[in-house]
């Protein structure tokens, strides 16, 4: 019965230890979960994760032309051709043949349309024959005056001598002088006749519509079918049947502000630029300076002449032209990457950027070339469109949280 009693006691003792090693083993688990919880702050810390984001102000690498370093000013206007027409007939009539169409290329005096002509032709078949009919009435006139003066000489003779009557002789000289009258008038006859050969001519000519100078066609105004006439005034006729234009006498019309127009002079160099062409700029020169402004709108027009050709540069386009202050040379007129000067900085004699990706602030180094003004020529490490702090450099470091402020 002692043996039992002193096990029981033992197995009490036991658990009390049990408990105390379990107490031991708690306060450690907390102890490493706790410095696990240090730790990880300590790592987001320092990775920046927990750090507030330093608000900074922000430049864009972009493109820039040098030229722009010698703009005086600009102004907006469109692309208009000084030679363009509206092609139509003389004469009234149905249209039954149209050879071009919208884009076409024509040459000055190319036929592009015919009307119905028949009528004209018959009428020109006729003036020949008129002619004919007039040239051998003539001949007929001739004749007669052959014969008469003949006989009108010999009886001059031959009243002379006494050999013929007076009577006799008046009526040789009146048939001579009435022949003569016959040939002038048969001559006339011809003239006239001709002069309505070469009327019947025009009418056939005016049937075909000829292109007035070298051009391309804008529009197409009428269709095979088509009555045309050349004031449009009868019902559903037409006046045009094309509407084209000299694509070699297009300039560019800006309005100018009359403030402005001091800085401008006939043959000052421009640099042109077509919304529908952004990636290339024309060189120009001031065509004209038009003598009238318009009240309206306080400003002058302005005419510039492209000095190069493109095809793709279409009537109406708009335009923008940079009036210059110097002719560029032709390495001036290529675009530049540039990026703002005051966002450069150099370590160990490398030029460096902070560029800003998933709103931090990357260490990125870059090679740069000539200085423009404010902005530095970007040759590699950045391309058109990257975001790059422009201050406060000193206060950020590589992979830095950053904000970009509102301006």
């Amino acid at each position: 019965m002692g043996n039992a009693k002193d096990d029981i006691s033992k197995l009490k003792i036991e658990r009390k230890r049990l408990s105390i090693d379990h107490k031991k083993h708690k306060k450690i688990i907390y102890a490493l979960i706790i410095l696990s919880i240090i730790i990880i702050f300590v790592a987001l810390y320092l990775g920046g994760i927990l750090t507030p984001a330093i608000k900074v102000e922000t430049t864009v690498v972009s493109k820039m032309y040098p030229s722009q370093l010698y703009t005086l000013m600009n102004a907006s206007g469109y692309i208009v051709p000084q030679r363009k027409a509206a092609v139509a007939s003389k004469l009234t009539g149905r249209l039954i043949a149209l050879t071009v169409e919208e884009g076409s290329k024509v040459k000055k005096g190319e036929i592009i349309g015919r009307l119905e002509n028949k009528d004209a032709i018959a009428l020109l078949d006729q003036a020949y024959a008129n002619l004919k009919v007039a040239e051998f009435n003539l001949k007929q006139a001739e004749a007669e005056l052959h014969e008469a003066t003949v006989i009108y000489k010999r009886n001059q003779e031959l009243i002379i001598n006494g050999y013929i009557s007076q009577a006799e002789f008046d009526a040789s000289e009146a048939r001579y002088k009435k022949a003569l009258a016959m040939k002038t008038s048969a001559e006339a006859a011809i003239e006239s006749a001709k002069a309505t050969v070469e009327v019947s001519k025009l009418n056939v000519e005016y049937t075909l519509i000829r292109a007035p100078f070298d051009g391309v066609v804008l529009t197409k105004n009428a269709d095979i079918g088509d009555i045309v006439t050349p004031i449009g005034a009868a019902a559903n006729a037409k006046s045009a049947l094309v509407t084209m234009a000299d694509m070699d006498s297009l300039l560019a019309e800006v309005d100018v502000a009359e403030s402005n127009l001091k800085q401008i002079k006939i043959g000052q160099p421009c640099e042109v630029q077509l919304d529908a062409i952004p990636e290339r700029r024309f060189s120009g020169i001031v065509h004209m300076i038009v003598p009238t402004a318009d009240r309206s709108k306080a400003s002058v027009l302005v005419k510039v002449k492209l000095l190069e050709k493109d095809n793709r540069i279409l009537p109406e386009m708009s335009v923008k032209v940079a009036f210059l202050s110097k002719q560029i040379s032709e390495d001036e007129r290529e675009p530049l990457t540039v990026i703002n000067t005051s966002a450069i900085f150099e370590l160990n004699g490398k030029k460096f950027v902070y560029s800003i990706k998933d709103n931090r602030a990357i260490l990125s180094e870059i090679k740069t070339g000539k200085t423009i003004g404010e902005m530095s020529e970007v040759i590699s490490g950045l391309k058109v469109g990257d975001l790059v702090v422009l201050s406060p450099i000193t206060k950020i470091k590589d992979r830095t949280r950053v904000k970009i402020s509102e301006k």
